[in-house]
């Protein structure tokens, strides 16, 4: 059996960090900290500098997990981009990142599911792996988020950040390790209720992002917990086996939630959100390059993680690293 092994993580942050104050003060935003802090559980965020771009982000989360994965351009075969907020509608946010590594052959391209980008990403490089259409793959989740907000509405400009997240998945043979599955989720009847109300196909501009926040709540901890439950029982686990969930960072309220729905404490979930808000695609990929080179993630150890995002979509993933 071939498998896609994460070898390598990596991850970006624009250098300019916000708190809540600032971000309240420099806005004019009608909000607090403590209101942002009880309802989200955010502190501050990274905002992109002027002529940082999506592909730029990413190429820096590459570089990162190509180093740690002792890899190079060469040994990429393909880059798979989740993005919201490509730098172009074409080319697409990953080819100019596979330009701009230097890698010459194979293939590269975007693809879109929100917040659950990265979970999708990770499920059709995994696919190629498992099928002998690649043996390393660039899986990179980058957003620019603080580019498509309305400034005016507090209930959803408190909320995002910008980042960018990859990791380097190697092909390896009749090993434990790597990805065991992936479970991919969409219902496109709810797809209003979170949105980017424009586009170059529709309005003829890139729009904002629109939230109703208390129906995707409703809807978060749910069907995250259904995907969750989902992966283990295709692989025979259960709540104790899991070393480590990673989830999506939109809200500490729904990631307490999943960590009470898989009977773990805060001490085994990898939290971000208080730093980085919600990155979007970004998400995971940054939470797991913390996770990696701080330490607490080890070899062996099996690694849950899950998103929900507009679509809606909303996936799980599990991995043994």
């Amino acid at each position: 059996m071939i498998r896609g092994v994460i070898a390598g993580t990596g991850g970006y942050l624009p250098a300019r960090s916000v708190s809540n104050d600032e971000l309240a003060a420099e806005k004019n935003l009608d909000t607090t900290n403590d209101w942002i802090v009880e309802r989200t559980g955010i502190r501050r965020r990274h905002f992109a500098a002027i002529g940082e771009t999506a592909s730029s982000m990413g190429m820096e989360a590459c570089r990162a997990a190509l180093a740690q994965a002792g890899a190079s351009a060469a040994d990429v075969d393909a880059v798979i981009v989740a993005t919201a907020t490509p730098d172009s509608a074409f080319p697409s946010t990953a080819t100019r990142i596979q330009g701009g590594l230097g890698v010459t052959r194979g293939f590269a391209f975007d693809l879109s599911a929100a917040c659950t980008g990265f979970i999708y990403a990770l499920s059709v490089a995994d696919a190629m792996i498992r099928t002998g259409h690649a043996r390393g793959v660039l899986v990179v989740g980058t957003e620019i988020y603080s580019r498509i907000l309305d400034w005016s509405d507090r209930g959803t400009c408190v909320l995002f950040g910008d980042g960018a997240g990859a990791v380097f998945l190697r092909a390896e043979e009749g090993t434990a390790r790597g990805l065991l599955s992936t479970h991919l989720h969409s219902d496109g009847r709810f797809g209003d209720i979170l949105q980017v109300d424009g586009g170059a196909g529709s309005t003829g501009c890139a729009g904002v992002v629109r939230m109703a926040g208390r129906e995707v709540f409703k809807h978060a901890v749910t069907k995250l917990a259904s995907a969750v439950d989902e992966a283990l029982a295709a692989n025979g686990l259960g709540h104790d086996d899991i070393a480590w969930l990673v989830p999506h960072q939109a809200n500490i309220r729904i990631i307490e939630a999943m960590g009470r729905k898989l009977h773990m404490g805060l001490d085994r979930v990898v939290v971000t959100v208080d730093r980085h808000a919600n990155t979007s695609a970004a998400s995971i990929p940054l939470a797991l390059a913390e996770a990696t080179r701080d330490g607490r993630i080890k070899p062996g150890e099996l690694v849950l993680m899950e998103a929900i995002g507009g679509g809606l979509t909303w996936g799980a993933a599990l991995a043994r690293f």
